[in-house]
């Protein structure tokens, strides 16, 4: 990965920000993607190779932001190699719970948002023959209970890049995604924190996992590196999961 470029949005925590550590170790320019300012850098302060990488604010569920977002990537490093799509929010419950102002958030960042920013960065992944790595879910390749709105929209980014990896093929362009299960990230914290008892809630997580336990942020962050790879450079439409054995 040594000089290449990299853009991930969701980059300022969680698999994102994992995968940003191991990019930089690995030699690459990083660029993070976020909403919010004090987020970014504080994610900044926590890269140890700053001087390779850069914060850019914008909301992926904006089209314009993504299509600035790209331009800069263009304008500081001079085009793209790797998009990684991380950004995502969760929201679970029963399906006539489900607010407008919910459904329309979840489709808005995590499939209008990984949409739109592919749709900006493709251009210049067609020049450097690049590739992209989708964060999807376990949750977009099978049911989970109370997470009708969270499964449509991953489901959709699951499709996304295998439809996307078909059309791109001919231009030497690769589409695959990751299909995490539960990982301990900020969003998984979050609902941990909801619990009465957080130990035993996470006990309780990581009790469906055939593995006993629940993913890292660094775990999911490799298969990402791995599938942006040229170790990677025959795979193509897939999803890889990174669950502990869930879905087997």
């Amino acid at each position: 990965m040594q000089e290449k470029r990299i853009l991930i949005s969701g980059g300022t925590s969680g698999i994102g920000l994992a995968a940003a550590k191991l990019f930089l170790s690995a030699g690459a320019k990083v660029a993070l993607l976020g909403r919010s300012a004090q987020r970014g850098e504080a994610a900044m302060q926590e890269l140890s190779a700053a001087e390779q990488a850069i914060f850019v604010q914008g909301d992926v569920s904006l089209r314009a932001d993504c299509q600035r977002a790209v331009k800069q990537m263009e304008t500081f490093w001079g085009g793209l190699d790797v998009l990684v799509n991380s950004a995502g929010i969760y929201v679970e419950g029963a399906i006539e719970d489900m607010t407008e102002k919910q459904i329309a958030a979840v489709m808005d960042i995590n499939v209008k948002g990984t949409y739109y920013l592919s749709q900006a960065a493709v251009p210049l992944l067609k020049k450097t023959r690049g590739n992209i790595v989708n964060v999807a879910s376990d949750a977009g390749v099978h049911g989970n209970y109370y997470c009708s709105l969270y499964c449509a929209s991953k489901g959709a980014v699951v499709l996304f890049t295998k439809a996307l990896a078909l059309e791109l093929a001919g231009f030497g362009v690769r589409v695959n995604a990751i299909a995490p299960g539960d990982i301990l990230t900020p969003l998984t914290e979050t609902q941990l924190a909801e619990a009465p008892d957080r130990e035993e809630a996470l006990r309780e997580m990581a009790s469906v996992y055939p593995l006993g336990r629940i993913g890292t942020p660094e775990e999911a962050a490799a298969a990402i590196s791995f599938l942006a790879s040229k170790e990677a450079s025959f795979i193509t439409g897939t999803i890889l999961s990174v669950d502990g054995g869930l879905t087997a």
